[in-house]
């Protein structure tokens, strides 16, 4: 209970994350028309992995477990890269679906600037590892993220005209977070601030024609090659952060 009480509001988030995953996939996968595909499928695997993998790292740090939350931990250096590669690969797809088209992929901003965000937390998390209230608050930002993703998809489906809202949600939790912690708490306030930052950098290149070049180009990218690309170069990153000496140590 005390544990609960304590990291209620990253509890809620996570839940509440989860929740609203759930009910974005479920027409696809339990709809009456359903028929997921391939990287739909994969998605949520992957996604619905990394928020278990929060859900009970969160848990093992209630409970002052501290040596298995380390354990647990190194399995970041392979769901981070995973969840990156992912990512990368869907904003390729979602473009190379809009070739051609006179507007080019609308989400194609957010899309590829998705990855890059999440890589960046990850990464940060574990430069700044031993500051350990600020490793927690970046790896809570990716959970932030993937709120907002998952809020923007809910409008789209129930209400498209309320799309514009979900960003300003989002940064009123990653605000909540700050409020919590203003120390240590800005991390998360960082990453809910991303969709407002991808929202700002689509009107500029909409203002110059530039969002159909742009979709040209990330949809005529091989995603095999992107894929392992985008696996390697983070999982390389996490390795020179110095994690598996640190982590070996620990476990001795």
């Amino acid at each position: 209970m005390k544990n609960i009480k304590k990291y209620f509001l990253e509890y809620l988030l996570i839940i509440t994350t989860i929740l609203l995953t759930v009910s974005g996939f479920w027409n696809i996968f339990f709809g009456a028309d359903a028929k997921p595909n391939p990287y739909q499928i994969i998605h949520f695997i992957i996604n619905f992995s990394w928020l278990f993998l929060m859900l009970y790292q969160l848990s093992l740090i209630g409970n002052n477990q501290a040596i298995k939350h380390k354990r647990v931990g190194l399995s970041i250096l392979f769901f981070g890269p995973l969840l990156v590669a992912q990512a990368v690969v869907l904003a390729i797809h979602s473009a190379h679906r809009n070739l051609g088209s006179a507007e080019g992929d609308f989400m194609i901003v957010q899309n590829t600037s998705a990855p890059l965000e999440i890589g960046l937390i990850i990464l940060l998390a574990f430069i700044l590892r031993k500051r350990r209230k600020i490793h927690a608050a970046f790896l809570i930002g990716t959970v932030v993220l993937m709120l907002g993703i998952s809020i923007f998809f809910l409008l789209l489906a129930v209400a498209p005209e309320l799309i514009g809202y979900g960003m300003y949600i989002t940064l009123f939790v990653g605000f909540l977070f700050f409020l919590k912690d203003r120390r240590n708490g800005w991390p998360t306030l960082l990453s809910s601030s991303f969709f407002i930052l991808n929202d700002f950098i689509f009107s500029i290149l909409n203002k110059y024609d530039l969002i159909r070049p742009l979709t040209d180009f990330v949809g005529s990218r091989n995603q095999l090659i992107a894929f392992f690309v985008s696996f390697i170069v983070l999982l390389f990153l996490l390795i020179a952060t110095g994690i598996t000496n640190k982590r070996r140590g620990a476990l001795r």
